[in-house]
C-alpha cells in the first residue's frame, strides 16, 4: 500500500497535495529539509496518516511515535518484549519516532511502547487493542491476517447459557469457581453431547471469548453441539507443570468430571471428550490425557510448554487411543517452539493422529481465541452434513456465510477428507481474480474467514476443485 501525505509548509521545493511516496521516501525528504522546516512536514503526514503502524507493499510495517522523549521502543511478540532491541530513531528538530520492520503478509502481534526505558504505554495511535494476562497490548495485524467473526458476539445466534459451581479440594486446600457452557440445543433435546475441558477456563471465557466462539460453529453447524467445562488455576505453576499434577489432575477426573456427568447429559466415550489448554494450561492438558486417556481421548495444546515427562511418555509408553491438536507461534517464546516441534515429530513417529500448525503470532490471548474453532472443529466436526468423518464422501460443498455479505464472510469447505483442493474467488464474468487456498481438506472439512473490504459490491463466485471435482458457489457483495 504506497503512503500518501501532504506536504503543506514546504519552501525548499514544490510538493502538490496528495503526493504518493514510499516511507523511505517521506523519511528521506524529510531529513534533507533544514530543521526548522521539518515540523511542519510531520505535522502535515500525521493529518494524512494519523494511525499507527502503516503498513506498506504488505510486509512492511511502520511504526509512528509523536512527542517529547528520551527514547522510544516498541516491545512485543517480535522481541519477546525486550525494551531494549527495537528503538526507534528520532528526526532531529522534530517530535518525531519511526521503526521499519518486515512482517510476514499475515502476522498478528502484541506490542506496546515504552519511553525513556520505563513507561510503558500503548501505542496512541492505533485504536487496534487486545486483552492479554497482564491487560491491553496494541495490537499489529498485517494485511493478510483475517480477523476471527467467531469471537464476537452475534445477536442474531442462538446463545448458550453458562453456568458456575464452586469445588473445594482437600488435597490442593484451595476452591475454584467452575463454569460450564450448554449449548442452546439442550433443552430442547434428549441427546447426550460431547464434553471440552479447558484449564485457565476462566481466561478461555473473559480473554479468549470461547463461549461466542462455540456459539458460532454450533449455530452455523460447523462443530456437534458440545458441553464446554472451563476450571481455573489456582496454584498454576504448581498445578499445572509442577509437584501438583497428579492432585490436580485428580481433581478434574475424580471430581470436576463425575459432577458434570452426574448434572448433564454428557457422552462418556473418551473419543468425544476433550481436554484443552494454552501455555502451561497445554501441558497439563498433555500430562491428563497421556495418563487419563479412558477419561480423555482428545488433547488440544496452544503454545504449549512440554516437560521431559510428557514426551518421554509419549514417545516410551504404550500408545493411547489420543488425538491431539498442537499450534505454535513463529514469534512465541523461543524456548516452546522447540518444545511443540519435538512433540509433534514423536506423534508423527508413533502414529498419533494430530493437526498441526505454525502461526505468525506470538505467545498471546490474541493468537490463541483465533484458533479455537481450528481445535473444535478438528476434534467435534457436525455429523449431520458431509463434514462428519462417518459419511461416504459422495460431493463437495462450499458453504458461505452471510450471503449476501460485506466485511467478513466465513466459508466452509466439505470434501473427501484428506482430499487435495483448491479454492479461487472469481468475478461476475467467470475470471479467475484470486487463489484464496490450496492443500488438504481436514477431516473433510476447511474453514476459512475472508474480508471482502477490498471488492466492489456486486456478484462473485466461489470455485472448490477437489480431487478433479468442481463446485461453484454464488456469492454477493453488498
Amino acid at each position: 500500500m504506497k503512503l500518501k501525505w501532504l506536504l503543506i509548509f514546504c519552501p525548499a521545493f514544490t510538493i502538490h497535495p496528495g503526493l504518493t511516496q514510499t516511507f523511505d521516501d517521506f523519511i528521506a525528504d524529510l531529513q534533507q529539509l533544514p530543521s526548522g522546516q521539518r515540523q511542519a512536514v510531520v505535522d502535515s503526514f500525521v493529518t494524512v496518516n494519523p494511525q499507527s503502524p502503516i503498513t506498506e507493499t504488505d510486509t512492511l510495517a511502520h511504526f509512528y511515535y509523536t512527542g517529547n522523549a528520551q527514547s522510544v521502543s516498541v516491545p512485543g511478540d517480535a522481541t519477546g518484549w525486550d525494551p531494549g532491541i527495537d528503538l526507534m530513531s528520532h528526526i532531529d528538530g522534530t517530535n518525531f519516532w519511526f521503526l521499519t520492520r518486515i512482517y510476514e503478509n499475515d502476522a498478528r502481534l502484541d506490542y506496546k511502547f515504552v519511553l525513556n526505558g520505563n513507561n510503558w504505554i500503548l501505542d496512541p495511535r492505533n485504536p487496534n487493542t487486545v486483552s492479554g494476562g497482564y491487560g491491553p497490548n496494541s495490537e499489529l495485524s498485517m494485511p493478510g491476517y483475517v480477523q476471527p467473526p467467531e469471537i464476537e458476539y452475534f445477536s442474531g445466534l442462538l446463545h448458550g447459557t453458562v453456568f458456575d459451581t464452586s469445588f473445594y479440594s482437600e488435597s490442593l486446600g484451595n476452591s475454584r469457581t467452575v463454569k460450564v457452557y450448554i449449548p442452546p440445543e439442550y433443552s430442547t433435546s434428549q441427546d447426550s453431547l460431547p464434553v471440552i475441558l479447558f484449564h485457565d477456563g476462566l481466561d478461555f471465557l473473559t480473554l479468549g471469548s470461547a463461549d461466542n466462539v462455540l456459539d458460532y460453529l454450533i449455530g452455523y453447524d460447523i462443530i456437534d453441539p458440545v458441553i464446554a467445562v472451563f476450571v481455573p488455576a489456582v496454584n498454576r505453576n504448581e498445578e499445572y507443570h509442577g509437584n501438583l499434577k497428579e492432585e490436580y489432575s485428580d481433581i478434574i477426573i475424580n471430581h470436576v468430571m463425575v459432577w458434570v456427568d452426574s448434572k448433564y447429559r454428557t457422552i462418556t466415550n473418551p473419543q468425544l471428550r476433550a481436554v484443552a489448554g494454552a501455555s502451561d494450561g497445554g501441558n497439563i492438558s498433555l500430562w491428563i490425557a497421556m495418563n487419563y486417556p479412558e477419561a480423555f481421548g482428545r488433547v488440544a495444546a496452544f503454545s504449549s510448554n512440554v516437560i521431559d515427562e510428557i514426551s518421554d511418555g509419549l514417545q516410551n509408553g504404550p500408545l493411547a487411543a489420543l488425538e491431539f491438536y498442537l499450534d505454535i507461534g513463529t514469534y512465541d517464546i523461543p524456548v516452546l517452539i522447540p518444545m511443540v516441534h519435538d512433540l509433534k515429530d514423536i506423534l508423527d513417529e508413533r502414529g498419533y493422529p494430530n493437526l498441526y500448525y505454525e502461526w505468525h503470532e506470538g505467545h498471546s490471548w490474541g493468537n490463541w481465541r483465533a484458533h479455537i474453532d481450528n481445535a473444535l472443529q478438528f476434534f467435534f466436526p457436525n455429523t449431520n452434513s458431509e463434514a462428519s468423518p462417518q459419511v461416504n464422501f459422495t460431493g463437495i460443498n462450499i458453504q458461505v456465510y452471510p450471503n449476501p455479505g460485506s466485511g467478513k464472510t466465513t466459508l466452509i469447505l466439505t470434501g473427501k477428507p484428506g482430499s487435495s483442493s483448491g479454492l479461487y474467488l472469481l468475478d461476475g464474468n467467470g475470471l479467475i481474480i484470486e487463489n484464496i487456498w490450496q492443500g488438504r481438506l481436514i477431516k473433510g472439512m476447511q474453514l476459512f474467514t475472508i474480508r471482502t473490504d477490498h471488492l466492489k459490491s456486486g456478484f462473485y463466485f466461489f470455485r472448490l476443485i477437489c480431487e478433479g471435482r468442481t463446485v461453484i458457489k454464488k456469492w454477493i457483495v453488498q
